[in-house]
């Protein structure tokens, strides 16, 4: 296995210093250790194989691919490029993140290995991402993962324009997402809060009613699934209701976990707060795609990898403790 320049994989050992290991191999990840191969730099990505893009049946509003790509062909296309250039994957989950003198060190389960393993590099880059909370209908297990469920009206609201749409959620976020589709893509939009209370208070509801909104609070007890698609949902008060299309607002899981181990600064999501070179507020720590506060998508995410390969590669050599303008000074 090969990676950077060349370097075996199994010669790598405790004490070597690579000059980047990213972990995550989705858009921001694969982004990243595109430029850094390029750069000429040392560079690892460790991949659970858990990108959220994986899960998109196709996509319109990726730049040049005007007639749709799906999230595997993304995916696909990005590690064949990588791999022109020497970049190497390895399949396994980072469980640990540590401070080291002059970079951080990295504690992984690499698939198909015993055991654990210890990677040193002088930057890490977190293009971790995050998972979608599943909605809680009858019989139906990663709705979200199989497609059945769509995650991202503005991704794909486009091709829902005139259609019946449902969005899944409760609070200010599921009206939120409701209203934006509402005002943006379709007239016809239900809320479906799963028998949750809403607590709107009346300028909330004000909105709902202003943009049409209709709102049903009754727990789903059954569905209809036809040609990969949920064509009917029957509720708790006898009710049948049918839509086209169906979005979940239920927010995200975000994968920070390392970074927040370490100190590094987050809002209340757990959404990680990077300056504007993608540098978490930990010295040596990067941080891109879904796993950032900001805007969730792809190209966003491919951006994210981009501008940190390119300070990471501008920083390789400056110690990561004493950066005379990095995150510990400035904040």
């Amino acid at each position: 296995i090969t990676f950077g320049w060349a370097m075996p994989l199994d010669r790598l050992s405790v004490g070597q210093l690579l000059d980047c290991l990213i972990v995550g191999g989705g858009p921001a990840g694969l982004t990243a250790a595109l430029y850094l191969a390029r750069f000429g730099r040392s560079c690892l990505v460790v991949d659970a194989g858990r990108s959220r893009t994986g899960w998109i049946p196709v996509s319109h509003n990726i730049p040049v691919f005007a007639d749709g790509i799906s999230g595997t062909e993304i995916l696909e296309r990005q590690r064949a490029h990588l791999a022109r250039y020497g970049g190497t994957i390895l399949p396994g989950l980072v469980t640990d993140l540590a401070r080291r003198p002059g970079g951080l060190r990295a504690t992984l389960r690499a698939e198909g290995e015993p055991g654990i393993r210890t990677i040193e590099a002088r930057r890490v880059l977190l293009a971790t991402g995050a998972e979608d909370v599943e909605p809680d209908l009858p019989d139906l297990p990663d709705a979200i993962r199989r497609g059945l469920v769509r995650y991202c009206p503005i991704c794909d609201g486009y091709e829902a324009r005139g259609k019946r749409v449902a969005v899944i959620g409760h609070g200010d976020g599921g009206l939120g997402e409701a209203v934006f589709v509402a005002r943006t893509y379709a007239q016809d939009v239900t809320l479906l809060t799963l028998g949750q209370d809403l607590h709107l208070d009346e300028a909330a509801r004000e909105r709902a009613r202003d943009h049409g909104i209709a709102v049903v609070h009754a727990p789903v007890i059954g569905l209809d699934i036809e040609h990969s698609r949920i064509t009917l949902l029957r509720t708790a008060d006898g009710a049948e209701h049918r839509f086209e299309v169906l979005y979940s607002a239920l927010g995200l899981k975000l994968r920070s976990d390392l970074a927040r181990a370490l100190g590094a600064e987050h809002d209340g999501t757990g959404a990680l707060t990077v300056d504007e070179h993608n540098r978490t507020s930990v010295p040596g720590l990067y941080a891109a795609g879904g796993v950032v506060r900001g805007l969730d998508q792809v190209v966003v995410a491919m951006a994210h990898g981009a501008v940190a390969a390119t300070d990471i590669h501008n920083r390789c050599e400056l110690p990561t403790e004493e950066e005379p303008d990095g995150p510990l000074q400035r904040r």
